[in-house]
């Protein structure tokens, strides 16, 4: 026994350190895709079984006369959530784990760590909410399958915390990639709402793993595109106003969905009172009951989307579909049903669009598209704005079209539906979730653990100063012998008159060879300097550091803006965030 552990121990260690390196870890990243591909499409047929089986087909197999049929379709959702009440009442740590916030939440608290029954949990939960007839998406299912695989293989390796981090970010983009067929959208999904940060460093592997998965998925589902439809136009340059106008309705048709979604589980959480278990059944009976008119609530909803992208879908109920899948959502989430919320906003933003355009094409029809046209836009907009992910959103909805000839109405609608969105609320609605839940994240980081440490804590007070009067070859030398990428420069009272980086010295000593002695370090030093103080929090310096798109900043004294004090960097406020999880992490 000992000596198993002691060859297994030998194997992880030489397995780290082989992964330890950058080009070998795009070797595991292709693994990562590869399984979590295949997960994907195994997720995808367990939806399409339990489909089946709460259908006609499954009635049928029970012996169950076709005349009753009528009167039993519409209790599907009622049996489902059944089914998920009794299961989570076993299993309670089953709904806890479900949900894409849940894969933020373990990359930006647990290091990226994720148990591995979650991959079983979910896919099970999920699928069988979605197959029943409740109203969800497979889309956050997915991303938590992938980046469970991509976390367990990681762990199983010993791997460091940022790598284990970029992993998981791996098996979320294999999976979208696999799922939707959309390979660029996977890539900006993992970095734009996974990780919330873009580095070279984690878009090669992430790359890697988005490119096999999408390869995984189309040699077990083929090359097919999620929505068949027209190719469309922009029939004049004018009409983009109209997909302006547009956007701002997808913003706060989001606002409204978000609102919704939340009020719901408040709703079911604290006002019906009943057991836990019979939650899920109760909501399930809601759908049922409005599936009976309106069957196209049910699922996902890809069917009816296909109908309002192909124009076959009547206007009247196009406009009362926004409302009633935001409300089926709702309820089939808040009462504990699991699954995504991906596909039902693209729902309610092909109908959004479809009633829009119907509507702007009766009054200028010469100038305008088709209303199907205008429903292809609306549906990345509204999801791109509940997401706060307007990039993802555009490339996807590329994707899973194969439609490039819309592109710009696509652009100029999801920006203006994330910009509405945002006036309202800057958080997406996986990040709202968790600061409902007093979890409080910014860029992928616990803003309540940066807040309570200063930049006193942090700063180095070791700072080099260049005398504004100082000749170049004189700074050449005195930044050859420092660490630091930014230098202040001073008067000769020692006040900062502006700054100069290290790639400002590296330009001009590129270029300006034969005039480099005529040049002192106040020709080249940026004038306006942005700095911190002492007293300033780390979330407010990584708020700036964001916001200027740099690496280091000047620390200067409290009252007298002019005197620097020191220097903060990036990578120190990381390192001492990541001690502060980790101190916690003990002490829990």
């Amino acid at each position: 026994m000992d000596s198993s552990k002691s060859t297994l121990s030998t194997l992880q260690e030489r397995a780290k350190k082989f992964l330890g390196q950058d080009h070998n870890l795009l070797f595991l990243a292709a693994v990562i895709g590869f399984l979590a591909g295949a997960a994907a499409t195994l997720f995808r047929w367990m939806i399409q079984l339990f489909d089946w089986g709460f259908s006609e087909q499954g009635l049928g197999l029970l012996g169950i006369s076709s005349s009753s049929h009528g009167y039993l379709l519409w209790m599907m959702p009622m049996l489902g959530g059944l089914v998920i009440g009794i299961y989570v009442h076993f299993f309670p740590d089953a709904v806890k784990e479900n949900g894409v916030h849940k894969v933020v939440q373990a990359v930006a608290i647990n290091n990226g760590k994720i148990r591995k029954r979650t991959l079983w949990n979910t896919a099970f939960t999920s699928s069988l909410t979605i197959g029943s007839g409740g109203s969800a998406g497979r889309e956050g299912p997915t991303v938590q399958i992938g980046a469970a695989i991509g976390s367990a293989l990681a762990q199983m390796f010993k791997l460091s915390t940022e790598r284990v981090q970029v992993l998981v970010g791996c098996g979320a983009a294999a999976g979208i990639a696999a799922s939707f067929n959309a390979p660029l959208a996977g890539v900006l999904f993992a970095m734009e709402i996974i990780l919330g940060e873009f580095t070279i460093h984690t878009f090669s592997p992430i790359v890697v793993a988005s490119v096999i998965g999408t390869v995984t998925g189309r040699a077990l589902e083929g090359n097919e595109v999620t929505f068949q439809i027209p190719i469309h136009e922009l029939v004049s340059s004018g009409e983009i106003v109209f997909y302006l106008i547009l956007g701002i309705l997808c913003g706060l048709m989001a606002r409204a969905f978000t609102l919704f979604y939340f009020f719901s589980s408040r709703f079911f959480e604290n006002h019906v009172k009943a057991p836990l278990w019979s939650k899920p059944a109760i909501g399930g009976l809601i759908i049922g009951l409005l599936s009976i008119y309106f069957p196209q609530i049910l699922g996902n909803g890809y069917e009816a989307m296909e109908d309002a992208l192909n124009g076959n879908l009547f206007w009247g109920m196009a406009f009362g579909l926004i409302f009633l899948k935001m409300i089926a959502t709702g309820i089939t989430l808040g009462s504990g049903g699991l699954g995504g919320v991906f596909a039902p906003s693209l729902f309610v933003g092909a109908m959004l669009g479809a009633t829009f355009g119907h509507g702007v094409h009766i009054l200028f029809p010469e100038m305008t598209a088709s209303a199907e046209t205008y429903a292809v836009v609306g549906m990345g907009a509204v999801a791109g704005a509940v997401m706060q992910a307007p990039m993802t959103n555009i490339l996807m909805l590329f994707e899973m079209t194969n439609d490039y000839t819309i592109i710009l109405p696509i652009m100029i609608a999801c920006i203006a539906a994330a910009y509405t969105f945002r006036s309202f609320n800057k958080n997406s609605i996986y990040v709202q979730y968790l600061l409902n839940k007093g979890i409080n994240l910014r860029h992928g980081r616990v803003v309540s653990v940066l807040s309570a440490m200063h930049v006193r804590d942090v700063m180095n007070k070791d700072v080099v100063t260049i005398p504004e009067e100082m000749p170049f070859p004189s700074i050449l030398n005195t930044v050859s012998y420092s660490k630091n990428f930014y230098y202040p420069v001073v008067d000769q009272q020692g006040d900062m008159k502006g700054i100069l980086s290290f790639s400002d010295i590296r330009e001009v000593a590129a270029y300006e060879d034969h005039l480099e002695h005529l040049v002192v370090a106040s020709d080249i030093a940026t004038k306006t300097v942005e700095s911190l103080m002492p007293n300033h929090n780390l979330n407010e310096a990584m708020e700036t550091f964001n916001q200027l798109d740099v690496d280091q900043l000047p620390v200067v004294k409290v009252g007298d803006p002019k005197k620097v004090i020191g220097l903060i960097s990036r990578q120190d406020v990381l390192a001492m965030y990541n001690r502060e999880i980790l101190l916690h992490k003990v002490e829990e």
